[in-house]
């Protein structure tokens, strides 16, 4: 069973920064592309970044180009997402995915819980 559980949201202050967590398990996770998502209130799922198999990021959406980092531990089946020089605009749920499952994400159908991120003075 894929099993994916992100951590490491909270509330922040503007300019401040998270470092986020996905836990994976039951699926080969080093050979997958992952991708972070995120949902703010009231507006629709949005690609945030993805990575290659290897460790390797392949994009950042514009928002974040900059300021947030994506990277992976293939031994530690974990995905990351540093997230710093926060703005209120990034306040959002964030989720993680296998990149080859980003569409059915997009359209709603969330396969993880994901995890708060709350920028605020």
């Amino acid at each position: 069973e894929v099993q994916l559980v992100e951590s490491g949201g909270g509330l922040v202050q503007p300019g401040g920064s998270l470092r986020l967590s996905c836990a994976a398990s039951g699926f080969s996770f080093s050979l997958v592309y992952m991708s972070w998502v995120r949902q703010a209130p009231g507006k629709k799922l949005e690609w945030v970044s993805t990575i290659n198999s290897g460790g390797t990021p392949t994009g950042y959406a514009d928002a974040v180009k900059g300021r947030f980092t994506i990277s992976r531990d293939n031994a530690k089946n974990t995905l990351y997402l540093q997230l710093n020089s926060l703005k209120t605009e990034d306040t959002a749920m964030y989720y993680c995915t296998k990149t080859l499952a980003i569409r059915t994400v997009l359209a709603g159908a969330l396969t993880s819980q994901g995890t708060q991120v709350i920028v605020s003075s």
